[in-house]
């Protein structure tokens, strides 16, 4: 919903697959929970969506409450607007980050020396994600550091919400995984993952000037 109120989502079917390909037992082969059907058979190309609805509405209930459905459609009246907001933001962020001699590396695709930089501006020629990450020369300790420095920030593991969030992977979403799992993730031990949000840019840049300071 663009406010970390609300999660939803659809799934879009046209109905032109062919599931009977030989990559989708599940909905080919008899479905011993449900009577024995074969999906295909019975909803033909619609065999993905009818097994969807019929299973997993069931078993998990994933209908989404009225509520959150009218939260939701609150939040797209202004995604348009909120969009502008957050790529302007972040690309901010990321060149005062690029610039700053604490940091060791940006990954953010607009910025000239990205490997992606070409092709972000062929293929989102208005800018990208608000979400990104970005590592510091004193490792994982500093980083750990600057997480809990920022007051403006918010330390959460969503992403996409109205407000700012900033949290270190290694040592929260991420740490159950081993040394080379982590590796294997393309997550660092000094990698700390931004989501900007909607405050004034003057605002953000102050918070992490702050933030750098206590290092």
């Amino acid at each position: 919903g663009g406010h970390g109120a609300a999660l939803g989502g659809a799934i879009i079917d046209s109905g032109n697959f062919d599931w009977t390909n030989g990559k989708f037992p599940k909905l080919v082969d008899p479905d011993h929970s449900y009577h024995g059907i074969s999906w295909v058979e019975a909803a033909g190309n619609a065999a993905y969506i009818t097994r969807a609805r019929t299973i997993l509405l069931r078993d998990t209930g994933a209908a989404i409450s009225p509520f959150n459905s009218w939260v939701l459609l609150l939040g797209i009246e202004t995604l348009s607007l909120r969009m502008e907001r957050h790529v302007e933001n972040a690309q901010q962020v990321a060149e005062f980050l690029a610039k700053h001699s604490e940091v060791s590396w940006v990954h953010f695709p607009t910025l000239p020396d990205s490997p992606y930089f070409e092709r972000a501006q062929e293929y989102f020629p208005k800018g990208t994600s608000s979400v990104f990450s970005f590592g510091l020369k004193g490792g994982a300790e500093a980083s750990k550091t600057f997480c809990g420095a920022t007051n403006l920030f918010s330390l959460l593991a969503n992403v996409g919400d109205a407000k700012s969030l900033i949290i270190h992977p290694a040592s929260t979403t991420h740490s159950q995984l081993s040394v080379e799992e982590l590796a294997a993730a393309k997550i660092r031990p000094e990698t700390i993952r931004l989501s900007i949000g909607l405050e004034n840019i003057d605002d953000l840049l102050e918070d992490l000037t702050q933030a750098f300071q206590q290092l």
